[in-house]
């Protein structure tokens, strides 16, 4: 069986990560609990007194933002520098710049 094949690989990992598991849980110290342990820090400071939900808006916009960005690089780069492809680059110039205006 060669080594490099996806099932030998496989159980490699699962021996070799099953090792360093017990070798991690050896090191880690005994467990022990407390308040402190259980409570989140916050950095010294008081909670807020509401919570700040902001929305996707702004993330779907971003993420739209480089959708296009990235696709719109990728057909370029598979074309042949073609007339058209200007007109597409400036279409694409366009969609990201409505993008950034909202």
């Amino acid at each position: 069986m060669d080594l490099l094949s996806p099932p030998a690989a496989f159980l490699i990992y699962v021996v070799l990560a099953g090792l360093l598991a017990l070798f991690g849980r050896n090191l880690a110290p005994n467990r022990s609990d407390s308040p402190l342990k259980n409570s989140t820090y916050a950095s010294g400071e008081a909670e807020p007194e509401h919570l700040a939900a902001p929305g996707y808006r702004p993330f779907f916009r971003i993420a739209l933002f480089f959708a296009v960005l990235h696709l719109g690089v990728l057909v370029l780069g598979s074309g042949n520098l073609s007339p058209i492809e200007g007109v597409y680059l400036a279409g694409l110039g366009l969609a990201l710049v409505a993008l950034i205006l909202g």
